[in-house]
């Protein structure tokens, strides 16, 4: 294979260069002859008989960057995919529908999947081979890409016709295996909705993968798992002094604090990384993604909302203030990620994994001389360092790759670990101690300013947005914070104007924010199930924040819309895309609850919640059908459906709803909606009365019927069909709670 040459980046613009989509613009100037996913490359794959060569990834994957650096910005390896292969290049966060075909295949044949993916297809789309990463040469246990290149290319030109009919076969057995789970979890739907041997199941599943020692629930590498805190949280509310409750409890505190103390959290610009790749949470894979902020801010208000203790306020705070100050569009969208690589210096164009974050020990010494108050031989500096566990020893960490170990080595990211008593140094840890280490910490953070930023992927996705804005109203709620109500409002906004057609009344994906202005594909990709589910439910937390009806209002219209485009009214639930998505070999519906929760998951709530705020016998139903039709999954695998584990929960239990009379102008009604944010009550719906002829009181007829007593307003606490008389004392309606 000839040496590696620098491509000269402006002769090599391909056909990306006219995406809009940070991912596919890195890849512009690849000398790859790149095309983005459509009709154009499946035209001349077709005329040409030649295979497709299909990478997906995304703009903050560290592996994607490797293996561009090593093949795709590699002449003679771009000779060879250029020769051929059709190459097409997909952003999986841009068409998840697309990468959820190929992954399934990939797993499928592999057991194992992950990014960069890379796929070999026939020209009329029907996966052959794939893997994920591969290496130029050979090297970590892997075939070297070249190798792979000319294997498919010889194979293809000799045993064309076995190739196509093997490729053939393999896409029908994958469709047919789709076909057939929804087809065995439909025949369900006539039964009954499953019931506790499910969370008796889930239960025993999450003790078993439970890491005592730092929490979580896996071995490295360890992602955050919100969904599954956020069932232990349900779970603990359920029944707090059953010892499945505190045990429940536990686990889930325990683990939130391990990874607010270790490097998974940004403790000097805030935010959550994507996940350790140690045991500790102490090393992490430095990219930040929007989802995981939106979802920690939940779940760590949530904590708070539990146990009062300020320091998860602190935290879910602090992650409110990253995404408000580093992923914010100015008119109130939300950005997708940043990088986990960015330049090591302003004179270094060279990138690595965590250059932004990391320090050195004597960088941290040189930066904080101030002698100690009272201890005037140690400095800041050697405070912080003892602090947060940075030493001048290299921290010694086996990955797959060279150059993390080396990364990670030369640069010791700050990880927080409480103050150690040592007889060598013992320092108050009171309030003044903690007033030094934010003065610290500020300093720091400014010098952090000085480095080249990680790449920003301002691509603004609906789905995320919608999960930030819920975390944004979540918080708003709890914490009675108006800057974060009007955050929220203004993201809504945002999703309006750019991300939704009032004629049809229907989501986009994506827009794209390149110089601060907003525009679109010419042709625009739709929106998926889980952008419509996740968007409901944003709507919904959002009324429940503001008391707006036009947030429930909007919600009811897009739950309409989800309903006639990805409702299965063969099987029940929901499919991930439309029956009009071009191109796309099968559908799915996603049901296992990841780094992100599932459209089916997400949607289960809405139904839930909806058809109870609007007293709506057809969304309850819905509800039913719904869990009904992965009873199948939920029976043998419940710990990957913890989101739909829980709205199961919520339907046996059926949700507590609280209406309370008048408008949040009134004394009265305030101090009752305020006892509201105190204590964790799952699934607890909130309601206004307000003006009789609103659309609430319109669907809702029951709600015509609660009225202030004696001239004071009153709250009404309701289960299912039973509710109390009104409550007019704030200190009573919480011991009904």
């Amino acid at each position: 294979m000839a040496t590696a040459q620098i491509p000269d980046k402006e002769k090599n613009r391909n056909r990306l260069s006219k995406e809009k989509s940070p991912y596919l613009l890195q890849h512009a100037s690849n000398p790859v002859n790149w095309y983005p996913w459509g009709e154009e490359a499946f035209k001349k794959a077709r005329e040409e008989d030649k295979l497709i060569f299909l990478s997906v990834g995304y703009s903050t994957c560290h592996w994607c960057h490797v293996m561009e650096r090593e093949s795709f910005e590699n002449p003679a390896v771009a000779g060879i995919m250029n020769e051929y292969f059709v190459n097409i290049k997909v952003d999986r966060e841009e068409r998840p529908d697309i990468d959820r075909i190929y992954m399934h295949f990939v797993q499928a044949t592999t057991k194992a999947g992950g990014w960069p993916m890379s796929v070999f297809l026939t020209p009329d789309l029907k996966p052959i081979s794939g893997g994920t990463y591969f290496p130029p040469e050979d090297k970590y246990n892997l075939p070297g890409f070249v190798s792979v290149l000319l294997t498919m290319a010889q194979q293809w030109a000799e045993q064309r016709s076995k190739m196509s009919v093997s490729a053939k076969k393999i896409s029908d057995l994958l469709e047919k295996s789709c076909a057939f789970d929804i087809e065995m979890a439909g025949r369900l739907i006539n039964g009954k909705v499953p019931g506790s041997e499910v969370w008796n199941k889930c239960q025993n599943q999450i003790y078993d993968h439970y890491e005592p020692l730092f929490g979580g629930f896996s071995q490295p590498p360890k992602f955050p798992r919100p969904c599954m805190l956020k069932l232990l949280f349900h779970r603990h509310a359920r029944v707090p002094e059953d010892l499945d409750g505190m045990r429940s409890k536990a686990m889930s505190l325990h683990t939130l604090d391990c990874m607010a103390l270790g490097g998974i959290h940004d403790h000097i610009g805030q935010g959550f990384a994507r996940y350790s790749v140690d045991t500790k949470w102490r090393v992490p894979h430095f990219e930040k993604m929007l989802y995981d902020q939106a979802q920690l801010a939940m779940v760590y208000t949530m904590a708070y909302r539990l146990t009062r203790e300020q320091n998860y306020e602190y935290i879910a705070r602090g992650i409110l203030t990253y995404v408000s100050r580093d992923l914010s569009h100015p008119e109130g969208g939300f950005y997708s990620a940043e990088d986990a690589d960015s330049q090591v210096s302003l004179s270094n164009p060279e990138k690595r994994e965590g250059a932004f974050y990391t320090w050195e020990y004597d960088e941290v010494l040189q930066l904080l001389k101030k002698p100690l108050e009272g201890r005037p031989r140690y400095s800041q500096g050697e405070l912080i360092c003892f602090h947060y566990g940075v030493t001048s020893i290299p921290v010694k960490f086996s990955r797959s790759s060279d150059e993390y170990a080396q990364n990670i080595s030369r640069n010791r990211t700050i990880h927080l670990g409480r103050i150690s008593h040592t007889n060598s140094m013992v320092y108050d840890a009171g309030e003044s101690h903690s007033q030094m280490i934010g003065e610290c910490k500020e300093i720091l953070y400014r010098e952090r300013l000085k480095r080249p930023r990680p790449q920003l992927d301002d691509k603004i996705i609906t789905c995320w947005n919608g999960l930030m804005i819920s975390g944004f109203a979540k918080a708003a709620f709890v914490f009675n914070d108006e800057s974060y109500k009007k955050r929220a409002i203004a993201a809504v906004e945002f999703v309006k104007k750019y991300l939704y057609n009032p004629i049809n009344k229907r989501l986009l994906r994506s827009c794209y924010t390149q110089g601060g202005t907003v525009s679109q594909l010419d042709h625009p990709i739709e929106a998926f199930q889980c952008d419509y589910a996740c968007m409901i439910q944003a709507l919904l937390d959002l009324y429940e924040c503001t008391f707006d009806q036009k947030y429930l209002i909007w919600a009811d219209e897009l739950q309409t819309v989800q309903d006639q485009l990805f409702w299965d009214h063969g099987y029940a639930g929901y499919f991930s895309t439309s029956s009009s998505n071009e191109h796309n070999i099968f559908r799915f519906k996603d049901d296992q609850d990841g780094a992100e929760p599932s459209g089916n998951s997400v949607a289960a709530h809405n139904l839930l919640r909806l058809g109870m705020m609007l007293d709506s016998e057809e969304m309850k139903d819905k509800a039913s059908q719904l869990l009904a039709s992965f009873t199948s999954r939920l029976t043998e695998l419940p710990i990957a459906l913890p989101e739909l584990v829980s709205a199961l929960l919520l339907y046996h239990d059926s949700p507590v709803q609280v209406i309370i009379t008048g408008n949040m102008q009134n004394s009265e009604t305030s101090e009752l909606v305020s006892v509201l944010r105190k204590g964790l009550v799952p699934g607890l719906i909130v309601m206004l009365t307000g003006d009789p002829d609103s659309f609430i009181c319109h669907k809702n007829t029951a709600i015509n019927k609660m009225k202030p007593l004696n001239g004071r307003q009153a709250a009404y606490v309701c289960r299912g069909h039973t509710c109390t008389l009104p409550i007019t004392s704030p200190s009573d309606l919480a011991i009904q709670l």
